[in-house]
């Protein structure tokens, strides 16, 4: 069962509903570096991942490459502002109808695409970012420890408990969280608003560096408190006692008044993102009549290209592949340049049954695109569907080469080696995606597959030998930082 989006935000760790400030006060001292005397960075991001292997499984975790770029190349466009830049990120989508977003410990940052549909401008919906990031960047969590000392790292453990549990039964998770540790969150709450206030001023100066419409900030926020009524009666009785309030909101004013105004333009892979994500709304046929009521009626807020794209998004979904290619034509017609409008194309080649033809447009776009991560993936599968294995794994190898964390790209190419029947290298690429996850259980068990596949040479066969050792001894190492989390 769905973990409710206001406890997510609460417990995952100061989303963007989950505390107010108390004050309009000016000169919030900036303790970030100062804070990691209890909690070391490492910890932050070996925290953050642990969380990340449960979310990573989530029914609401959105595989899409395409929309975890675009997030990540926002995120990343404003988190390289922040004093240093040391700080990793990893950004996400969650499918999820709700307004929020929040930061976990280490930096990733997972979004709601509830929240990306509601954003009416680019500068919104990277002001929420820079609030996230900002709250990794000033090391809240590491901040909360100095001041509440180690039996804080208790509190955090068991709320991160609380909502594995939360997927089988959230009464339950909820019941055991308020038992348990009810005066932990209280007293968390109380600190954050500090942290919310801070988180503010901090994101504002990453979003007027970036480029960005500091007005975004304010006026979704203002959104975001009208938004949180609505969940008002479902939260917890110490989150409502927390409202996002027009305190908070007039100190973003008090910081904005007098700036100059920018009007900054939407990108459009910011209006192709969203209308893919609409197209993915409700029924099929419902979204085939909202964008061809849009486009009928000229309201596309500017970009009628997305309009169109979205509206073959949804011919697609609705399986009427002729009316998608119309669209597709309308599209070259306006000569939309975009990755996604390449990938998209490829797509519906495959659709109609034509893998030769999904190739040739991706071979021809992937030069024009080389960081595009969805346009690799869809190659290596379109090869696979042509029947192409070896060229499929070239493209593995050379993607491999330039992105080896890439999990996803170990998978592909565990599957290109199964289509060539090479069964050695399809388990050890198999358990090098899972190791990338984190999933090291299921990582030896498909080494050892590898290391009994009897198909391999002796150089390929000692390979096998030495990362599965590797392996046995990290997945020792977690289960023992695991006993030692639950002891404190």
């Amino acid at each position: 069962m769905k973990l409710h989006p206001l406890a997510r935000a609460l417990i995952l760790g100061f989303g963007v509903l989950s505390a107010p400030p108390l004050s309009v006060a000016e000169g919030l001292p900036d303790l970030g570096e100062a804070a990691q005397v209890e909690l070391s960075p490492a910890m932050e991001r070996r925290i953050g991942e642990s969380v990340m292997l449960e979310i990573r499984n989530d029914p609401a975790w959105l595989d899409d490459p395409e929309i975890s770029s675009y997030l990540n190349r926002l995120g990343n466009r404003l988190s390289s502002q922040s004093a240093g830049g040391r700080q990793e990120f990893e950004f996400f989508a969650l499918r999820d109808s709700t307004l929020n977003a929040f930061a976990l410990p280490g930096g990733y940052v997972g979004v709601h695409t509830g929240l990306i549909l509601a954003a009416e401008s680019e500068s919104e919906l990277a002001s929420v970012l820079a609030h996230e990031i900002s709250h990794v960047t000033q090391h809240h969590q590491a901040r909360l420890l100095n001041k509440s000392g180690q039996g804080q790292v208790a509190s955090i453990l068991a709320l991160a408990v609380a909502v594995l549990a939360a997927r089988s039964s959230p009464d339950l998770a909820m019941g055991a969280v308020m038992a348990g540790q009810g005066a932990a969150i209280q007293n968390q709450l109380n600190y954050s608003r500090d942290f919310e206030r801070e988180a503010d001023r901090v994101g504002l100066g990453l979003l007027e560096r970036s480029g960005y419409d500091i007005r975004g900030m304010s006026s979704f926020f203002e959104r975001l408190q009208k938004s949180g009524r609505l969940y008002e009666n479902n939260a917890p009785g110490y989150l409502r006692t927390h409202p996002l309030t027009t305190e908070r909101l007039a100190d973003m004013g008090n910081r904005i008044q007098g700036r100059p105004y920018k009007q900054v333009p939407d990108s459009l892979e910011f209006q192709l993102v969203r209308a893919k994500l609409r197209a993915q709304e409700g029924t099929s046929r419902d979204a085939v009549t909202e964008f061809e009521t849009r486009l009928k009626d000229r309201h596309f807020a500017g970009s009628e290209a997305a309009m169109r794209y979205g509206l073959a998004q949804a011919r697609v979904r609705d399986g009427n592949l002729a009316a998608a290619e119309k669209e597709l034509g309308e599209l070259r017609r306006l000569k939309v340049v975009s990755p996604m409008i390449e990938t998209f194309a490829a797509q519906l080649r495959l659709k109609q049954g034509d893998a030769v033809g999904a190739v040739k447009l991706l071979r021809a776009a992937q030069p024009r695109y080389p960081q595009e991560r969805a346009i690799a993936y869809d190659l290596v599968e379109s090869l696979l569907d042509a029947h192409l294995p070896s060229e499929a794994i070239k493209v593995t190898e050379d993607e491999l080469s330039s992105y080896p964390s890439d999990a996803k790209m170990h998978g592909l190419q565990a599957k290109t080696y199964s289509a060539l029947g090479k069964h050695l290298q399809q388990h050890r690429a198999q358990a090098e995606a899972y190791a990338l996850l984190g999933q090291f259980p299921a990582a030896v068990e498909q080494m050892e597959l590898a290391q009994k596949a009897g198909d391999g040479n002796f150089y390929e066969q000692s390979q096998v030998d030495s990362r599965l050792r590797e392996m046995k001894k990290r997945m020792v190492d977690e289960a023992r930082l695991a006993k030692e989390a639950k002891q404190r």
